[in-house]
């Protein structure tokens, strides 16, 4: 059976699907995006994502396509049509489709454009990563400035996935004035002692909002939670190391540029950290 994903108020096969030519999204990148995770058919931190969608569009000026209440019936329709069990509903919202390319910003007849569609991973709880660890790579980071503004302009966290791949990874972390911002597509922690060390909120990096559920569930758990920024030396040297995000919930980083964190395996603080989070994420979905 076909997908069935939202395009302007229809939902549509996913081969009927149209966007035009003259979609900003596709011309310059003029565009957001959030990613909600499905476990047992609800949305997990919903309100977290649609308040950050909200702070996205009004960064760039961009006017919304809907309410929050249409988009959580759309999102919760699609889930239904799609018999979504466990996966992820992606919405994206451009600033739409002028006559013509221009750099100047379509005036307010301009609709914006809202698309919406799901993913199936029916094994997203049980990722094996979350038992063996995942490696990671440094790079330097490359993007743009505004980084807190969570754009379609995916094209250099894309290359950073590419270049850990040719190296036998399975993601980068980004390195800026010597320290690291974040991963290609998630936030970044290291643990040392009882501490655990993340980098502060700012332009430099995404305000996560998986990242945002973890820490509540840290400080709850009376772990020590320290933000601001850190060094691919203290991540050598750290017990442990994670990322966080919505599509991998807390998973852990055994590898360094080739080099064993800690003991090599997923340490206690991220696999009780995963165990906490993924049992209140599911209380609360909604």
């Amino acid at each position: 059976m076909s997908r069935i994903v939202y395009v302007n108020g229809q939902y549509v096969p996913e081969e009927e699907a149209r966007v035009s030519v003259f979609d900003r999204g596709f011309l310059m990148a003029d565009g957001v995006y959030e990613v909600t995770s499905v476990l047992d058919g609800k949305l997990v931190d919903f309100p977290g994502h649609i308040t950050r969608l909200r702070r996205s569009l009004s960064e760039l000026d961009m006017p919304s396509p809907a309410t929050d209440d249409d988009l959580l019936a759309i999102h919760r329709e699609l889930v239904a049509r799609n018999g979504i069990e466990h996966g992820m509903v992606y919405l994206q919202v451009t600033r739409g489709a002028p006559p013509d390319r221009d750099f100047a910003y379509p005036d307010a007849a301009t609709p914006p454009t809202l698309v919406l569609f799901t993913q199936s991973k029916p094994g997203l709880i049980d990722n094996p990563l979350a038992r063996s660890g995942m490696a990671v790579v440094s790079i330097p980071d490359q993007r743009w400035a505004r980084r807190d503004i969570k754009t379609v302009q995916l094209l250099y966290p894309s290359m950073g996935k590419m270049i850990a791949k040719a190296q036998g990874a399975d993601d980068a972390w980004m390195v800026e004035d010597g320290v690291v911002t974040e991963g290609t597509s998630n936030n970044a922690y290291i643990v040392k002692g009882n501490t655990i060390v993340t980098r502060q909120l700012g332009p430099e990096i995404l305000s996560g909002i998986t990242r945002a559920a973890v820490l509540a569930c840290a400080r709850e758990a009376q772990m020590r939670v320290e933000e601001r920024p850190f060094t691919i030396e203290e991540a050598r040297e750290a017990d442990e190391a994670f990322i966080t995000s919505a599509s991998t919930f807390v998973m852990p980083v055994v590898r360094l540029d080739g080099q064993e964190i800690g003991e090599g395996r997923p340490g206690p603080v991220a696999v009780r950290l995963r165990e906490i989070y993924l049992s209140e994420a599911r209380r609360a979905a909604i």
